[in-house]
């Protein structure tokens, strides 16, 4: 079934239905909805909202301003499937094992200086996921889309506290859906999250909502990529803009839904994406794409939307991550035993709070990406060996390969190991202040020391005879 940006028949049918049924009953007011849209490789600058130029996002640009925006909201990775193990477990990265699509040891092994720390391709089963927490508190749970942590039956969805999940495209081709109307699933995955939402009646529910776009290979409708060609774009920007405003669509109808079947009231939507843009988008004013951990990889597009519950176009600078969801939908069903690593946001969503809500933030990958990103620090890979940390205005990138074997802290001041950003006041990291403000940086540098060993990151080898980096494989993702 097609839809467009005009009222489609289909919302309007089951919204009549829903209207009835709401009529009926008293909505879940300790248990509201939670509806978790999440974008595939949409980087922050690629929305109206955050100052793109020629990326028009006219649904979540109102969503925007209808919500509250975080400006200084992350990924929990760079990449996707780190990026998702972190949001489904309220994890870090180095808790789940999870660092990358595939492979650790992506790119020209012969320019690997360390043997990357091995890769986990799925979620461990013993992980107490957000959606087995959220069934306990009485949630239907639903995936439509990207699972993306599986490699083994025990570790697909079902197996992880969902009781749907619609994987998107592959279910599309089999149902006959035309893929010339609808190019990546959009309309087919938003409108099975709506059928899910309709019909989940006597409980509250939990809809993720994980699109296959904007992820390559780019596609979009026709007459979308018309419409971009006639702004004087190239055909490759023509598709890229048009993938976004197809994906962009599918917002305004989800939107419209929650509006006519009266669901709005007592439903948080948040709106995010995975990680970065590919190299095909700059991220300008923001340093580098996805796969570096430089902002334009990690910083993301972010609202959260509850009307009655957050203020409209409040903007909130504090940093937040998006394993934080974990402890946020917990306490939005009552759940407030959570141990992780993840802070509630509920208090900055309702303005009860303002600042921050923890001392740091942290990223870690220790392996290696092919394809440098733009204004990257390395002409070969994305990104080598690194862990990263957040505190206040400031920023250090610590490159594990001359910590390791440039002599490390007693060799600081010559190693070129860490690099020192001010974010505030320098979002396109340009000026490296670990020289001049050795101060911040040792404090910085401490704190995340203390961080690796606190959840005994493994650090990668250094490489000998017996042991050497091995090719990886990527696992046809980029």
């Amino acid at each position: 079934m097609r839809y467009s940006l005009k009222r489609s028949l289909f919302v309007l049918v089951i919204c009549s239905c829903l209207n009835a049924h709401s009529q009926d009953k008293q909505l879940f007011a300790s248990k509201p909805n939670i509806l978790l849209i999440l974008a595939d490789d949409l980087g922050y600058m690629d929305c109206g909202f955050t100052g793109s130029r020629f990326m028009e996002t006219p649904n979540i640009d109102a969503l925007s301003k209808q919500g509250t925006v975080f400006y200084n909201a992350y990924a929990g990775a760079a990449n996707c499937a780190p990026s998702r193990a972190a949001l489904i477990s309220g994890q870090y990265s180095p808790r789940t094992g999870v660092y990358a699509v595939g492979s650790t040891t992506r790119g020209p092994v012969e320019l690997m200086r360390l043997v990357p720390v091995r890769n986990s391709v799925s979620l461990d089963p013993s992980v107490n996921t957000i959606a087995e927490r959220l069934k306990g508190q009485g949630y239907a749970t639903a995936i439509f889309g990207k699972w993306h942590l599986a490699d083994s039956e025990e570790t697909q969805p079902a197996a992880q506290g969902f009781d749907v999940y619609t994987e998107g495209q592959k279910e599309q081709s089999i149902r006959g859906s035309s893929e010339a109307a609808d190019p990546k699933g959009v309309s087919y995955l938003t409108e099975a999250t709506i059928k899910f939402m309709q019909q989940t009646k006597d409980k509250p529910f939990f809809a993720y909502l994980a699109h296959n776009a904007i992820h390559s290979k780019l596609e979009a409708k026709a007459q979308t990529i018309a419409r971009f060609k006639k702004k004087g774009l190239s055909d490759k920007m023509a598709v890229y803009a048009a993938c976004v405003y197809d994906f962009d669509a599918s917002v305004g109808v989800l939107m419209e839904f929650l509006k006519k079947s009266g669901l709005e009231k007592n439903t948080l939507v948040i709106f995010t994406s995975d990680n970065g843009a590919t190299q095909q988008s700059s991220q300008e004013p923001l340093r580098g794409n996805k796969g570096s951990y430089y902002e334009g990889g990690i910083r993301e597009p972010f609202i959260a939307y509850w009307t009655g519950h957050t203020k409209p176009g409040m903007v909130i600078s504090t940093p937040i991550i998006n394993l934080d969801l974990y402890p946020t939908f917990l306490s939005l069903a009552g759940d407030h035993k959570f141990k992780g690593d993840g802070e509630d946001l509920m208090p900055l969503l309702l303005g009860q709070r303002t600042g921050t809500i923890r001392k740091s933030i942290y990223w870690y990958f220790p392996g290696y990406l092919d394809n440098p990103v733009i204004r990257g620090r390395d002409k070969v890979f994305r990104t080598r060996p690194i862990a990263v940390v957040r505190k206040g205005d400031f920023k250090l990138h610590l490159y594990l390969e001359e910590w390791i074997i440039e002599g490390g802290k007693a060799k600081i001041n010559g190693n070129n190991a860490v690099e020192l950003y001010n974010v505030k006041t320098d979002e396109g990291e340009h000026l490296n202040l670990a020289s001049t403000n050795r101060a911040k940086r040792d404090e910085l540098l401490a704190d995340l020391l203390n961080w690796m060993e606190a959840t005994k990151a493994p650090l990668p080898s250094k490489i000998t005879a017996n042991n050497k980096p091995v090719q990886g494989t990527v696992g046809g993702e980029n």
